[in-house]
């Protein structure tokens, strides 16, 4: 039975995927599983017998990533699990930056007396605004919410250039041909009515944009920032806005310097704050941690290469282990010593790391736990398991 710990409260949509026969919910200290929101990590020691930590959620900076990677601890996010939730917030943002329609809605509720309705009509001129029609936005970031922001606002009618050079296949055919590719970043700043940035928060990407970026902007060009609130520098924004040359922004993470100017908007991280989004998310980290500890396949991690083989054989070993030289041939090597055949076996490589699923033809639990200690043995192996094969389709 597979020990599963949770941290904040997951929906119970996904949960429910943890079948009670197999898995057991926060009554273990020593886990194989650990399923989170929000609650940060870094300072969490995590037991020897996690294996895969699963973020119902895109960004994993609560999670220390490199440490679970050299304990040899998978990390799994959801992308696009919350990505309309996120397109839905945007497109409503990028509407609220030209119609004043919350000040008119608080404007409104003030008025009193018989004559509301000639109050309105008399002074509703104050809260004209423009519209998104034939405007131009700039998409940083071309992943899952990037390229739904994209397809969503030139429907709207509005022009729309997109920027990632990393753009991956299935999210280039996902994405409108109408939606333009810029080959610069510097198009987006220097063209752009509105600019929207969807990016992952990483070393490489804090402070994407700050004072060089915004300085290209036009005066009246509006920014909007749903990734992480480190992306955008705050000093410089606020430079730009007090000094004129950025008409606006909007972030949808609080930040008390950003309070109270009227041409900064600040959201209480709402992005992801829907049911549906929460349910969604949910699902799929626990249909991917349950897939990795039942079968060893690796779909959908930050830390570690996608490694997917059809389970046929009686058992799988399954080996982290670090990128070196002739480790594939080491560990076939070693299973062969301990008279084991191999059915099948794939190994993918990850930057330092690598991680090799191998499919045996043998039954006997005394021959496999010799050829575990035997891998376990070698100095480049931090993890090795051994997992039989059950009816569970996948």
């Amino acid at each position: 039975m597979f020990q599963i710990k949770t941290f904040n409260a997951i929906a119970p949509e996904g949960m429910s995927r943890f079948d009670k026969e197999n898995y057991a919910i926060d009554q273990s200290k020593n886990p194989e599983g650990i399923i989170l929101r929000s609650q940060k990590l870094h300072d969490y020691d995590f037991p020897p017998s996690v294996l895969g930590v699963a973020r119902a959620g895109a960004g994993t900076n609560n999670i220390p990533v490199e440490k679970c990677t050299e304990q040899g601890i998978v990390v799994f996010n959801t992308p696009g699990a919350n990505a309309n939730a996120v397109k839905e917030l945007v497109i409503t943002s990028l509407l609220l930056s030209v119609r004043p329609i919350l000040q008119g809605a608080v404007w409104v509720q003030n008025l009193s007396g018989a004559d509301v309705e000639e109050q309105v009509e008399a002074n509703k001129k104050q809260f004209v605004g423009n519209e998104l029609e034939g405007k131009k936005l700039g998409v940083i970031g071309l992943g899952s919410i990037g390229a739904m922001v994209a397809n969503d606002a030139y429907r709207l009618g509005m022009e729309v250039v997109g920027y990632d050079p990393h753009v991956s296949v299935d999210t280039a055919w996902s994405i409108s041909r109408r939606v333009r590719r810029a080959k610069e970043i510097n198009e987006i700043f220097t063209t752009c009515d509105f600019i929207t940035v969807h990016v992952p928060l990483l070393e490489k990407t804090k402070n994407l944009i700050s004072d060089k970026e915004l300085a290209q902007m036009k005066p009246t060009a509006k920014l909007f920032n749903f990734s992480r609130g480190e992306i955008v520098d705050t000093e410089a924004v606020l430079k730009a806005i007090n000094d004129g040359y950025l008409a606006g922004f909007t972030t949808d993470f609080a930040d008390e310097r950003l309070l109270n100017n009227e041409k900064i908007l600040v959201l209480p991280h709402l992005g992801a704050s829907t049911e549906e989004a929460e349910i969604n998310c949910a699902k799929m980290a626990a249909r991917t941690l349950k897939r990795f500890l039942e079968t060893g396949i690796i779909k959908r991690s930050v830390n570690f290469p996608t490694v997917e083989m059809a389970f046929h054989s009686p058992y799988r070993i399954t080996i982290v282990n670090r990128n070196v030289p002739n480790m594939l041939g080491q560990i076939s090597s070693t299973i062969a010593s301990a008279g084991i055949n191999i059915d099948n076996m794939i190994n993918r490589g990850r930057d330092d790391y690598a991680y090799t699923l191998v499919d045996v033809n043998e039954e006997k639990e005394a021959k496999l736990a010799d050829v575990v200690a035997r891998l376990e043995a070698n100095s480049d192996v931090i993890r090795v398991r051994v997992i039989k094969k059950t009816e569970v389709p996948y």
